[in-house]
């Protein structure tokens, strides 16, 4: 019987991924741990190796196809002596999953009384577009590019009394113009529909439409994997997880002292030291020394990590992701640069395997290099801290009440507050800030 080959699941976030390559064709012998496809996830392109043993029978997915769902079948693959044929899905099969569908859709549907058509059976269904409702009739008036939504009865009523549906606000579902909204208008009880707010029919309709920009005054550019998921990771963390952000000012002069004399030193060796490196070492000796804060949120308890993994914020084309420098509190600063900078040019390939880039206890984001001085990262989960690191630049400063010039780095702290209270994530902050103003102590 051919054994199907089914859409992998490349990582633990994945949900779909595109169908890049095939490497090979109707026909082939494979054998195991032969490569014979490569799936682009939102994130890298990984290589898909056989499994088992046998002959291509059928490839079912096209390469270059997008949204192709994990366990999804892609391929089947003929045992010794089966034929091609074996390749298809038995009509019995396709015809029990029909009938069975058959059985599924014929079976009544509880109806509540009294519920709106919309919600039955606990459940929401789906109701007409905005273009579609207008169209039917059912809700078609446009006044002053405002849509009007009132039952027809309302309808007849304003029509025959000469009332303006556009100076009534609906009191029925949704904001819908019912019968006595209409009847109190005409005594003047009703209330003026408010011009500036939006019609509740819009959040009926999600709003979309091409949130009612008028066609032609832009282009649409389709979401792709990552952005996808970027979007939607994102406004999870912001849903989900309390943020709140501390800030503090780093001096550099004496960093930028040492690492200018440390790359001079190197230089033979190829080693040259970014300040990014100094902020993920200092960030995983700072976890290092206040371990509470090195910790995930897990439902019923945190998980104390026992090392300080760092995720380091890549841009890439249309996005970003964060590999992970592992066990960043045992490296020096050249092991660090070379890793970074490795982790970084793979990721701007979409070379990273999961590995690289899922799970980590804190980031830093780093856009200092594009001349912002401040700014609030979001937390990437399951992360509960990032770090966003502003432009050194000169500023003046007051010592020993004295103003003089210094170089300064804003840097902001985003802190989850369902694991680091406000006096843990400054005590996080300033023992970054010590590491980073005196970087011998890194050393010790």
């Amino acid at each position: 019987m051919a054994i199907e080959i089914l859409m992998p699941a490349l990582s633990s976030t994945m949900e779909e991924g595109t169908l890049a390559k095939w490497h090979v064709k109707e026909g082939d012998s494979v054998k195991s741990g032969d490569v014979i496809a490569e799936i682009e996830t939102d994130k890298a392109t990984m290589e898909v190796e056989a499994v088992e043993e046998g002959v291509i029978g059928k490839l079912l997915v096209a390469e270059g196809t997008e949204g192709v769902k994990i366990n999804k079948p892609i391929a089947t693959l003929l045992e010794e002596g089966e034929r091609a044929s074996a390749a298809a899905i038995p009509e019995s099969k396709k015809e029990k999953k029909a009938e069975n569908k058959s059985e599924v859709s014929q079976q009544p549907k509880p109806v509540t009384p009294g519920l709106d058509p919309g919600v039955q059976g606990n459940k929401v269904q789906s109701k007409p577009s905005l273009d579609a409702r207008i169209k039917s009739g059912g809700d078609k008036d446009i006044e002053d590019g405002i849509r009007i939504f009132a039952s027809p009865l309302a309808r007849r009523i304003a029509a025959d009394k000469g009332v303006d549906l556009s100076s009534i606000e609906g009191s029925g579902p949704y904001g819908r113009i019912v019968k006595a909204d209409v009847e109190q208008a005409k005594g003047g009880g009703a209330a003026p529909r408010a011009a500036a707010s939006a019609p509740a029919s819009e959040s009926l309709a999600g709003i979309d439409p091409r949130l009612f920009y008028e066609k032609g005054s832009y282009t649409e550019v389709p979401l792709d994997g990552m952005r996808k998921t970027i979007a939607r990771r994102l406004t999870q963390a912001k849903q989900e997880i309390p943020h709140y952000y501390l800030t503090v000012d780093c001096e550099l002069d004496e960093l930028l002292r040492v690492r200018k004399q440390l790359n001079e030193k190197q230089a033979s060796e190829g080693v040259k030291l970014s300040v990014n490196d100094f902020v993920i070492r200092a960030a995983a000796l700072a976890l290092a020394k206040v371990p509470e804060a090195n910790a995930s949120f897990a439902g019923t308890a945190l998980l104390m990590h026992k090392h300080a993994d760092i995720g380091i914020a890549v841009a890439l084309e249309g996005g970003l992701i964060t590999p992970i420098i592992r066990h960043a509190e045992s490296k020096g600063l050249a092991e660090i640069s070379a890793e970074a900078k490795s982790l970084a040019e793979r990721a701007r390939e979409k070379k990273l395997k999961p590995g690289e880039y899922e799970g980590g206890s804190f980031s830093v984001s780093n856009l200092g290099m594009f001349g912002i001085r401040n700014f609030t990262a979001v937390i990437n989960p399951p992360q509960s801290a990032i770090l966003a690191v502003g432009k050194g630049e000169e500023r003046a400063i007051v010592k020993n009440g004295k103003l003089e010039v210094a170089t300064v780095m804003t840097v902001t702290l985003s802190c989850d507050h369902r694991v680091i209270d406000g006096a843990l994530g400054a005590r996080l902050l300033e023992a970054f800030k010590a590491y980073i103003e005196y970087p011998p102590s890194m050393l010790l």
